[in-house]
């Protein structure tokens, strides 16, 4: 039998996620019968040579400083993390050291070798922010953002913002296998956001998944003034869901990434645990 493993990377530099959304993700993972591997990234800072000299500042002393207690969070996660674990599943933690700027590029490679990855996620520290853009993008596997919330004792409802585009598509069959076999599906449509591709799309789908033996209901919903992102998780959140899934959808302009409104405002406003996919 095929075991499932997810993928929690951790910055150390110049901040951490909070120790409760930690651990939300791990139990979310364990929530849903995977191993896990944890992987916290300590910082090394490349010399800096001082334009007075070294006169006024102790450059390397301040650069040790910084690693020396990037190391010490690494080891601090270490242990939080295998005090949370269940026992019953696999927990791999490795430390690794990057040079300073390279621990998402090197997160999104590594979350290329895993069923899923799990961010934990909070909305007072942006390198939770950045390393899900990176790992969402970067990787091409599906990911999920864990608010600092109760983890579900197993996935029963998931919601799915339809479109019928392809970043739904791929969100929806990403989902899917983490939904608990007598689980249920709630398909959300927002009618007053953009032109849609056909009517009752949501209503399609749901037929669709029915005959493939899942429990599907179609939602149509309106922004009512909200932004999309709150439209969609407030009518996930009212309609029972345990997750919401999501199509990540972004482009590249030079060396930015320019995200799109629903992905943006879920990135910055997580009021659920999300899976985005891309």
């Amino acid at each position: 039998m095929h075991r499932q493993t997810a993928y929690l990377p951790l910055m150390t530099y110049p901040d951490t996620a909070p120790d409760d959304a930690i651990l939300a993700g791990v139990g979310f993972a364990t929530s849903l019968g995977f191993d896990l591997h944890a992987t916290a990234f300590a910082v090394s800072i490349p010399p800096v040579r001082s334009p007075l000299g070294g006169l006024l500042l102790d450059i390397p002393g301040l650069v040790g400083a910084t690693e020396e207690k990037s190391k010490a969070e690494c080891h601090r996660l270490e242990s939080l993390i295998q005090s949370a674990a269940d026992s019953q599943r696999d927990l791999e933690m490795t430390i690794r050291q990057v040079v300073l700027g390279a621990a998402l590029d090197a997160a999104a490679i590594e979350a290329r070798s895993y069923n899923i990855s799990v961010i934990p996620w909070s909305n007072t520290t942006l390198v939770t922010q950045d390393m899900a853009q990176a790992v969402v993008f970067g990787s091409g596997r599906p990911t999920v953002l864990v608010p600092p919330s109760g983890p579900p004792a197993s996935l029963k409802h998931i919601a799915i913002a339809w479109d019928a585009s392809r970043v739904a598509a791929r969100a929806l069959w990403d989902a899917l296998p983490l939904l608990a076999e007598d689980g249920r599906i709630t398909i959300l449509t927002v009618r007053d956001e953009k032109p849609l591709s056909a009517p009752n799309i949501a209503g399609a789908l749901a037929v669709s998944l029915e005959k493939r033996g899942y429990s599907a209901k179609a939602l149509d919903i309106d922004m009512d003034e909200r932004s999309i992102a709150v439209a969609l998780q407030v009518s996930a959140l009212d309609a029972g869901a345990q997750l919401l899934a999501i199509g990540g959808f972004g482009h590249s302009r030079i060396r930015d990434f320019i995200l799109g409104g629903a992905t943006m405002g879920i990135l910055t406003d997580l009021r659920l645990p999300a899976l985005l996919s891309h």
